[in-house]
């Protein structure tokens, strides 16, 4: 016997519950609760995956009162590409380039950060030269990542220029990153043990005449915009983030810091030679989308103050080796693969089995321009790893989205996710 609903209020209610109960079973607890007990004139928004402002594949799930966010429930994973279980299916050498696609505005940065992790799985011990040739292109890495987040930034809350200005400067560092390792954009420069190769004197000297004309061209950028009325009032007092709720939600770099939180790897845990550099951290203290931007930056400043006392340092030592001399853990130069045959058998052993650190734990981080880039390595003693998990700032830095969000209007969302700079690649892995 089948019972009729003619009543059609009723077969409203009845539909909203099997909705509901549907809901219940395939979502998380916050985006059900985006559907209970709606207020009458609330309205459920998707803003993303496709919208331009959260970079693409980033979808938040917004409950709208009016024009205030009443619920805001992120949403990551439209770029997942499983990248921990590939490299658990590579060598430690082949998932070099990997780290490319992760915080693609910085692979220098993500290959020194997986260098160094395999590095201490192995302990392998890098020289002098390749580590100051690292600590450049790491610099010149966090300078690229930060142009373009002031620019996005500024062309999220509607002013076009400060993005093509930042984005000009930025094509010249990728002319200058093409002349270091042949590539603009997926570099793969950096190699177990050291570099790939050593750069050439005239590039070292391109550039310091590149970093020579930056301070001009940041006082024109941060002239157009830090004191433009609407730029200010689009992102002050706007998403705010307390510090101790900062640190309660594990985020880093620029998003911390903007919170008054002083917190750098390269100062509180120095690694490779940062505890020789003289530079500041940079700490914003009004918790806000402009502190966060400000914050940005004034760390293009200091990170130009570090690259000219590696390029000293790099121009008053010999050219020297620039690889570990570690045969059973590092590649050799191709010149010596091909003239010596006991450099050909290394280097088919390690391309075809692979490096092979002893079995254990590791743990190594640096301060990528996102904030903490972590690897986490388990070892059995093969060539591949056993497992491999990264802790990518960006994904971390998202949880922060939610907290700012609710209170505010639909607009300060994107202002919101412009002044956390994520980047998907590296939050969904």
């Amino acid at each position: 016997m089948s019972i009729q609903i003619s009543n059609s209020a009723t077969l409203d209610r009845v539909e909203k519950l099997r909705q509901t109960k549907i809901l219940r079973e395939v979502m998380d607890k916050d985006t059900v609760a985006m559907f209970e007990d709606p207020l009458e004139n609330d309205m459920i928004l998707n803003m993303g995956p496709q919208h331009p402002a959260t970079h693409g594949v980033l979808r938040v799930l917004l409950r709208l009162d009016g024009e205030t966010v009443v619920k805001c429930v992120p949403e990551l994973g439209y770029l997942h590409r499983g990248y921990e279980k590939i490299a658990e299916n590579s060598t430690y050498h082949e998932f070099i380039p990997h780290t490319d696609r992760l915080d693609y505005l910085a692979p220098l940065s993500n290959n020194v950060g997986i260098a160094m992790a395999i590095e201490k799985a192995a302990a392998v011990t890098v020289p002098e030269r390749a580590v100051y040739v690292r600590m450049l292109v790491s610099e010149l890495a966090r300078i690229s990542s930060h142009l373009l987040a002031m620019g996005a930034t500024a062309m999220d809350v509607g002013a076009m220029t400060l993005f093509l200005w930042t984005f000009t400067e930025r094509e010249k560092q990728y002319d200058l990153f093409e002349r270091i390792c042949g590539a603009r954009f997926t570099t793969s420069y950096t190699r177990i043990g050291g570099v790939a190769n050593d750069i050439a004197p005239d590039v070292l000297r391109d550039i310091r005449i590149w970093l020579n004309q930056m301070p001009d061209r940041m006082v024109e950028f941060q002239k157009l915009v830090n004191r433009n009325r609407i730029f200010v009032d689009r992102m002050a007092g706007v998403g705010y983030m307390p510090p101790e709720k900062a640190i309660a939600l594990g985020l880093t770099g620029p998003t911390l810091r903007g919170s008054g939180v002083n917190r750098d790897l390269r100062k509180d845990q120095p690694y490779m030679y940062y505890d020789k550099m003289d530079f500041d951290v940079i700490v914003g203290n009004d918790c806000d989308c402009y502190s966060r931007y400000q914050c940005r930056a004034s760390e293009v400043w200091e990170s130009m103050k570090i690259c000219h006392q590696v390029l000293d340092k790099l121009d008053s030592m010999p050219r020297s080796a620039i690889l570990a001399d570690d045969p059973q853990n590092v590649v050799a130069s191709k010149a010596n693969v091909y003239t010596k045959m006991e450099e050909l058998i290394n280097d088919f052993m390690i391309i075809n089995f692979g490096v092979m650190p002893p079995k254990g734990e590791t743990y190594s981080k640096i301060e990528s321009p996102k904030g903490e880039l972590g690897f986490f390595i388990v070892s059995d003693g093969t060539g591949h790893p056993w497992k491999l998990k990264i802790r990518s700032p960006s994904s971390s830095n998202l949880q922060a989205l939610k907290f700012m969000a609710e209170g505010s209007m639909v607009s300060d969302v994107v202002a919101i996710i412009g002044s956390i700079d994520p980047v998907m690649g590296e939050a969904d892995k």
